[in-house]
C-alpha cells in the first residue's frame, strides 16, 4: 500500500443503530476513514439529530447542492451546526452559485460534483447535452477551479482529465472490487482508482454489506 489510503464509508441507510455498528467496525489504523451521508440519512427523522452528536469524525455530507445561488448560501447556512468537513455542490449550479457557496462555506470544504457516476454518454443526450462525458468533465473541472472549490468528486475513469486543470483533492466514488457495477455505469477497482490519483475513494455496499470488518479486511488487500 503507498500511503496512508483514504476511504469515505457511505452510510447508505436510515438505521442509527447501522450507522453506529458500520462506524464502530470502521476504525481502522492502516487506513483513513471517513463517513458520507447522503439525502436519504440527513432528510430522515432522526438523521440530522445524529449528525450534530457525532464528534472529532470525517464528515461528508453529500447534500449534492443544486440550486440558484441565495438558496445554496442558506442551506449552506443552515448546516453549519453540524460541523462538517466537506459538501458537495453540482458544478452545473453555475459560477456565481459555486463562488457565494464558498464564500460562506467557512472551515467546510466544498466540493464540487461532475457528471454522476450513473450517467453515460447516451444519458447525458437524453439530458440534451452535447458533450459527452470526458469534455463535459473537464469542462465543469475547469469551472471548479476557477471558483476555487476545495475538491472535486469525479469517476475514477476521468481523474486524469479533471487533474489536468484541478490541483486540489479529488474524491471518486464507483469503486467496486469486482465487475459487479449496482447502478454505477464508470467504476474501477480501488487499486486503479489511487493509480489514477484518488486522493479519497467512496465506498458503500462492498464494504457495509455482510462481514463489515471481513470487507475492510479485503479492501486493504485490493490497496497492496
Amino acid at each position: 500500500m503507498m500511503k496512508k489510503s483514504k476511504v469515505f464509508v457511505a452510510c447508505d441507510t436510515t438505521n442509527v443503530s447501522k450507522i453506529k455498528s458500520i462506524i464502530n467496525k470502521t476504525q481502522n489504523l492502516q487506513i483513513k476513514v471517513g463517513y458520507k451521508f447522503g439525502l436519504e440519512f440527513l432528510n430522515s427523522k432522526q438523521g440530522r439529530n445524529f449528525l450534530s452528536k457525532i464528534k472529532k469524525k470525517i464528515i461528508f455530507a453529500d447534500l449534492k447542492l443544486h440550486d440558484i445561488p441565495n438558496t445554496c448560501v442558506s442551506a449552506i447556512k443552515a448546516v453549519k451546526d453540524l460541523r462538517i468537513s466537506y459538501l458537495t455542490i453540482h458544478i452545473s449550479s453555475g459560477l456565481e452559485a459555486l463562488k457565494a457557496s464558498k464564500k460562506v462555506s467557512g472551515k467546510t470544504k466544498l466540493v464540487g460534483v461532475t457528471i454522476l457516476t450513473s450517467l453515460d454518454n447516451k444519458s447525458l443526450r437524453e439530458i440534451g447535452f452535447d458533450k459527452n462525458v470526458k469534455k463535459l468533465t473537464y469542462h465543469q473541472a475547469k469551472l471548479a477551479n476557477k471558483a476555487k472549490l476545495d475538491a472535486i468528486v469525479c469517476s475514477p475513469q476521468e481523474i486524469h482529465i479533471v487533474k489536468k486543470v484541478f490541483k486540489k483533492e479529488i474524491i471518486t466514488p464507483g469503486i467496486r472490487f469486482n465487475s459487479i457495477t449496482n447502478d454505477q455505469k464508470r467504476v474501477l477497482t480501488p487499486k486503479q482508482a489511487y493509480k489514477n490519483g484518488s486522493d479519497w475513494l467512496v465506498i458503500g455496499r462492498p464494504l457495509t454489506k455482510g462481514n463489515i470488518h471481513k470487507n475492510i479486511l479485503s479492501l486493504i488487500a485490493h490497496l497492496k
